[in-house]
């Protein structure tokens, strides 16, 4: 005990009550002083018998948009009766390779790989050690550059575009004319929304009234984010806007207020709608939001490596490129057709 406790790094007591928690289980066997894996069984551990897969999970946070995201993966691989386990890199993409090869030296015969990719130009300065790696992989909410290795990959991810366009087919039914779009550019995530606008606002022959008006966290960049929040208001004042759609949740609280300060109310002078619905619905003023489907990602993406590790490989299927399709959850901020 005294051994695992400095080999993990952690206090003996805590070591002991988690080595007691996990005996309670049926997981390890504990005897006086020291601990051993259950007869029969090895480090897959917390699936039955000792053939189960462990699939390895990279992910770039833990928190609002890939909660969900790892919540799907390790739902699906339970059932499964595989074992996901994790690594967050807090988007630093330099530092993904080293936690894929930290995933593998636990024993992960498969990886679900979610790099941290934050500009335009990193699928190209850092997608070749994905490419690379020597066990099944399946790359999830993210695209590699077209016609590059991580194309003959699997994988799985929302469909933004599909998204973006439902929110403007949305705004434009209740008679708006083209919404702005005011976003991010520092994540995947942000980088498929804008590209969605431009390819939605094509399809229904629209053009943008404005240019897409660049924000942040209000926090993290108050400079910007105040920009962004003059531009909106203004553009509504001068009659050139009257509705919008804005990533992400957290940004989008934000504006509704500062909008308030500025004299634009939301939703009668401006129908906004938001994207990622992690928190939109807890605004003062409940946020219309598109809604990409997390936690399905994660779980299509467990089943799919899942199936690369169980079926021989003479019967393995075709690679395949899955893109789930957003929803869109109507709420207050979206009233009815605009002030004439």
């Amino acid at each position: 005990m005294s051994d695992l406790a400095e080999r993990l790094g952690v206090a003996p007591v805590t070591a002991r009550r988690d080595v007691e928690a996990l005996a309670a289980r049926g997981l390890l066997d504990r005897a006086h002083g020291s601990v051993s894996w259950p007869r029969g069984q090895g480090p897959a551990g917390s699936a039955p018998g000792a053939g189960s897969p462990v699939i390895g999970m990279l992910a770039p946070a833990a928190a609002y948009y890939f909660a969900e995201v790892i919540r799907g993966a390790h739902e699906a691989a339970a059932r499964l009766g595989a074992r996901l386990i994790l690594r967050v890199s807090d988007y630093r993409s330099e530092d993904d390779a080293s936690h894929a090869a930290g995933l593998l030296a636990a024993g992960a015969q498969g990886l679900l790989v979610a790099p941290s990719w934050t500009a335009p130009d990193h699928p190209e300065r850092y997608g070749d050690w994905v490419a690379a790696l020597p066990v099944p992989t399946v790359l999830v909410e993210r695209l590699g550059v077209p016609g590059g290795p991580l194309d003959d990959l699997d994988r799985v991810r929302s469909d933004h575009a599909h998204g973006v366009l439902l929110a403007v087919r949305h705004l434009i039914r209740l008679g708006h004319g083209t919404p702005l779009l005011v976003a991010r550019a520092d994540s995947p995530t942000a980088m498929a929304v804008r590209a969605g606008y431009a390819r939605a606002l094509d399809a229904m022959g629209l053009r943008a009234p404005l240019p897409v008006l660049d924000s942040s966290s209000a926090e993290r960049r108050p400079a910007l984010f105040e920009e962004a929040a003059r531009g909106l208001a203004a553009a509504v004042r001068a009659g050139r806007a009257t509705a919008a759609l804005m990533h992400n949740d957290e940004d989008a609280t934000w504006m509704v207020r500062r909008l308030a300060e500025l004299g634009v109310r939301v939703p009668d002078d401006l129908s906004l709608i938001t994207y990622d619905d992690e928190v939109a619905a807890l605004a003062d003023t409940p946020l219309t939001a598109v809604a990409p489907p997390k936690r399905a990602v994660g779980r299509h993406a467990a089943e799919l490596l899942v199936g690369r590790l169980t079926v021989p490989a003479d019967e393995a299927e075709p690679r395949v490129h899955l893109d789930l399709l957003p929803s869109l959850r109507v709420r207050a901020s979206c009233g009815g057709p605009p002030a004439r």
